[in-house]
């Protein structure tokens, strides 16, 4: 019913609200999109597919998934841009590529692949599809007049890739059925991406075969599918053919055994337990552990904590802990859960377990963010606020800080700053018309000295002619002063 519902309101105002967002293409499905049309058109779409309620926003899993893109993306041939990749809370086996190196990855993708090198495979041939400009081709290879409108396009985008559960709706929608079917990658274009991402699978230090093995078995798998094929293959038509040239390439390939990393196994385990119910995934992993069926044991313990811990049984999830400790002494995502743990059980040194992780981890960012969300729930904001400067020293682009940040200010009741860092995390995620309003609200706050007012104006003027400049290359209105 919510995914009707969804699709209802996504119909009925996505070609409206896309029409003011998205840039003009003029003269661009006629003639080759260029490097800087397909950018902008990937973070004006990028934008939107952030409000999606599948829209995932996990640091941890998102990290380790750009950690792999990236690996790969630095062995493709001539790459001149770089990559954003993200996730759809979905089930379903799918990954899309999108305009301006954007790589969607769906959780089900994780779950349903039996080695880091086969998810790597699927990562390899969307990025293939970005590096060899398959949608900017196909683009340039309509007319006009084919296109129904850039709302359809960015519909067909957005809800037929990354929303398995609106896709078929979508694609009955009339229009959105044109645009669909030329979104579509032909055989050329999929057998160019096969013959790119092994290249780039087996540059990175991956093995080549898990390619070929996961599309093989994604097919194997195809007709037990109650609804059809699964979404990947209705936009990546697999073939026997594709296969076999897939098998042939890698056998000429060195063989290459290639043990998983802890990540893979760490980050598959948190995914089942996040999203199947919890008594059946504590099921699950209580059953893999008894029967001794794991491919890699503290996995298996991970998942069983991380299980428990969503159930709201914490005494055990301290007991599963301890026992993952003893085959997993230390790790990043094995220290944040014992955290967790702690703050779900009130314990006095949960804060201390959060500085102490983060000390000895500086660079994960899930670390950092609930270590700032603790701070502010123990209604410490300074302490917050100064961990989260500290940070943004570093990462000035990170909105997740500038929310944490526009929080800690709140609770002081400094409004011109809470206002001033709301506007930076709406500027980071491309919000440009949203940060102005929050700059115009922190210069009628009334507090603030002269030179934070000063640094205020002087940051909305900035914004106002960044507005300007976007407005007038999507061929928008100005915005009123």
């Amino acid at each position: 019913m919510r995914a009707r519902y969804f699709l209802a309101v996504l119909l009925l105002t996505m070609p409206a609200v896309l029409a003011q967002s998205l840039p003009d293409l003029g003269e661009a499905a006629q003639s080759a999109l260029s490097p800087a049309q397909e950018r902008q058109l990937g973070q004006s779409i990028m934008k939107e597919a952030r409000t999606d309620p599948a829209f995932y926003d996990d640091a941890e899993v998102t990290d380790y998934i750009t950690s792999v893109g990236n690996r790969l993306a630095a062995r493709g041939s001539d790459v001149r841009q770089s990559f954003e990749f993200f996730l759809m809370r979905d089930p379903q086996i799918n990954a899309f590529a999108m305009p301006g190196g954007k790589i969607g990855v769906h959780t089900g993708l994780i779950v349903a692949a039996q080695s880091e090198s086969e998810m790597a495979g699927v990562m390899g041939h969307e990025i293939a599809h970005v590096t060899q400009r398959h949608i900017a081709r196909m683009i340039s290879n309509q007319k006009a007049s084919q296109w129904v409108s850039l709302a359809s396009f960015a519909i067909a985008l957005l809800a037929a890739r990354s929303n398995s559960q609106v896709s078929q709706a979508v694609l009955a929608a009339g229009p959105a059925l044109a645009v669909q079917q030329q979104l579509n990658f032909s055989r050329d274009f999929e057998r160019e991406a096969d013959r790119m991402g092994l290249q780039m699978l087996e540059k990175a230090g991956f093995d080549p075969r898990g390619m070929e093995l996961f599309f093989e078995r994604l097919q194997r798998a195809t007709r037990l599918y109650e609804g059809g094929a699964p979404s990947y293959l209705s936009t990546h038509p697999l073939t026997y053919e594709r296969i076999a040239d897939m098998q042939a390439r890698a056998s000429n390939l060195p063989y290459k055994q290639v043990a998983d990393p802890v990540e893979f196994h760490l980050v598959r385990a948190k995914l089942r337990a996040e999203f199947e119910p919890p008594r059946e995934s504590i099921t699950y992993f209580s059953d893999l552990l008894r029967e001794k069926r794991y491919a890699f044991e503290a996995g298996a313990r991970y998942g069983l904590t991380a299980a428990l811990l969503r159930y709201n049984d914490v005494p055990a999830a301290g007991k599963a802990y301890a026992a993952l400790k003893t085959v997993l002494k230390q790790h990043p995502m094995v220290d944040l859960l014992g955290c967790r743990i702690k703050l779900a059980g009130g314990e006095v040194d949960a804060l201390i377990c959060y500085r102490d992780a983060l000390q000895a981890n500086p660079g994960h960012r899930a670390l950092a963010y609930e270590f700032a969300e603790a701070l502010l729930q123990h209604r410490n904001p300074v302490e917050a606020l100064k961990m989260v400067d500290a940070r943004l020293a570093i990462s000035p682009g990170d909105y997740r800080l500038y929310q944490y940040q526009s929080r800690g200010y709140a609770m002081l009741n400094r409004r011109l700053a809470h206002h001033r860092a709301q506007a930076e995390a709406y500027a980071s995620i491309g919000s440009t018309g949203a940060a102005i309003e929050q700059l115009q609200l922190a210069l009628k706050s009334g507090d603030g000295d002269y030179y934070q007012l000063s640094a205020a104006e002087a940051r909305l003027r900035q914004l106002r002619q960044q507005d300007s400049e976007e407005r007038k290359d999507s061929g928008r209105k100005p915005a009123s002063p």
